[in-house]
């Protein structure tokens, strides 16, 4: 009788027939050094079809953060969920006279607990945190750039830069009178791009998701629009410098800023000999870049949708950080937290949630604890991110009364050492710099080109009390080793020193 009740019991029960979670198919595009602000969504000057088709059925994180403006300890952090001094990773690989080689093997990151969840694991294009580094990782489909290799590498060093950039203070030019360590339109078509054998390996990784029978994690990783803007006709063409808009923080000069901002850490830092065309003309091949990314991400799309894989399949359209085309006179990046740096855009298309546009304030590092949890991937450790799902379901009111912050850490570039802290939030951004003497403070609404540094205006005090409060908080948070370095210099930062300290 016992077991017959027992029987009962398993057949009625509402967990009787539960069957795990369907985990989704996920689909990351990702790009390098692309700024948040040029897109037609966002109102920007480049017309972008694809991306905003995507934008229209995506959740837009408007005020998305980079961790760190530089390639390699953004991506980490993008995959590992932690901060560069939980992972070890917080400089560039294999660059110049960068510290490191790569992010340790036994942080696996999403690549690992994919594929110990039981995904197909596809990575294509650049990876830029250590020789093989998908294929340690277990991804089955492994295409293009740094993952084929075998052995650390020397390091890139920019010689032949070197003499360029003497060339053009001696009033030297390229082919077309360009600047090809800034801007360049390069022969053959679209299709001849380096770009394009990614979206052409993309594409190839798709066709073999579609032939699996579990589900994928798949990877596309563009080295563009990274500087120098080199992209072929029409897209080098496709902007008149002339009639660009410049912004009002446009090759000004930097005021009572931090030193570290002087440094010309790249020879292409050196920009004494840039005119306002040149600035106007890599602005202008910049936008042909982003134009010729919209189109590689309408291929790579179509191809999902031709396939059958588009309808529920998860999309994450993202950069690694900004870049500086003239703003502060400033090229690339540096350690430095300008918003054209900083920022970052994101869209996740969740085909389980409606639509919607977040303004609060996400991360990068918000994507490895998102992704774990809408994919059933096992832990992999403690992450400091928080997961975006929330958000996604219940738009800005998820984290109503709750204050509205950004984490920025820049702590080495290619060997030299910042360790540079910085907190945003929607109005104001701190930004502390332990091996100067000069912090910073800017009111992003009045000042949104971050052109006045408001560290020792007197008006700004209670504000600034409250801002670098929250920094230590977040310090404390992330168990940052340097917070008691910060705790020591609060002091001085809230007693406004006297000119002559600076």
């Amino acid at each position: 009788m016992k077991y017959l009740l027992l029987s009962l019991i398993l057949i009625f029960s509402p967990f009787a027939f539960a069957t795990p979670e369907k985990k989704p198919n996920v689909l990351v595009l990702f790009f390098d050094d692309m700024r948040f602000d040029t897109f037609s969504y966002r109102d920007g000057p480049v017309p972008t079809p694809n991306i905003d088709m995507l934008a229209e059925q995506s959740v837009q994180f408007n005020s998305a953060m980079t961790t760190t403006g530089l390639c390699s300890p953004s991506r980490a952090a993008l995959f590992t969920g932690r901060w560069g001094h939980k992972t070890g990773l917080d400089d560039n690989v294999e660059l110049f006279h960068s510290r490191q080689y790569q992010l340790s093997p036994s942080e696996g990151g999403l690549i690992k607990r994919a594929v110990d969840s039981d995904y197909f694991v596809g990575y294509v294009g650049k990876w830029h945190i250590g020789p093989q580094g998908p294929k340690i990782r277990g991804a089955q489909f492994i295409r293009e750039h740094a993952d084929t290799r075998t052995r650390k590498p020397r390091h890139y060093v920019p010689y032949a830069d070197v003499e360029s950039i003497k060339g053009y203070y001696q009033g030297q030019r390229d082919e077309n009178g360009e600047k090809h360590v800034y801007y360049q339109t390069i022969p053959g078509t679209y299709k001849d791009t380096e770009a394009y054998h990614k979206v052409e390996y993309g594409k190839e990784m798709l066709v073999a998701a579609a032939q699996q029978d579990k589900p994928f994690f798949g990877v596309v990783s563009f080295n563009q629009p990274h500087p120098p803007y080199r992209v072929p006709e029409p897209y080098s063409s496709m902007f008149d410098p002339k009639d660009i808009s410049l912004p009002d923080n446009f090759v000004q000069e930097r005021n009572f800023k931090p030193m570290a901002q002087d440094k010309v850490l790249w020879p292409w830092h050196d920009v004494g000999h840039m005119t306002e065309s040149d600035w106007r003309r890599s602005q202008a091949h910049y936008y042909g870049a982003i134009a010729m990314v919209d189109d590689m991400v309408g291929e790579l799309l179509q191809t999902a949708k031709d396939l059958g894989l588009y309808d529920d399949l998860h999309i994450v359209l993202l950069g690694d950080q900004g870049s500086m085309i003239g703003e502060h006179n400033l090229f690339d990046k540096g350690p430095y937290a300008y918003d054209e740096l900083m920022r970052i855009p994101l869209l996740y298309r969740n085909p389980d949630t409606t639509p919607k546009v977040i303004t609060r304030q996400v991360s990068m590092i918000d994507l490895a604890p998102t992704l774990g949890e809408l994919m059933h991937l096992p832990s992999d450790g403690d992450v400091d991110g928080r997961s975006l799902v929330p958000l996604m379901i219940n738009g800005d009111k998820a984290e109503a009364g709750q204050e509205d912050t950004a984490l920025y850490m820049y702590e080495w570039y290619n060997g030299a050492w910042f360790g540079l802290r910085a907190l945003r939030t929607p109005d104001l951004k701190f930004v502390w710099y332990p091996g100067d003497n000069r912090d910073e403070l800017y009111d992003l609404k009045k000042d949104p080109g971050e052109l006045t540094n408001l560290i020792k205006n007197a008006d700004y005090k209670q504000k600034l009390a409250h801002i670098t409060s929250l920094l230590e908080r977040e310090l404390a948070r992330v168990d940052d080793p340097r917070l008691d370095v910060y705790q020591h210099h609060l002091k001085s930062i809230l007693l406004q020193e006297k000119e002559a300290s600076w």
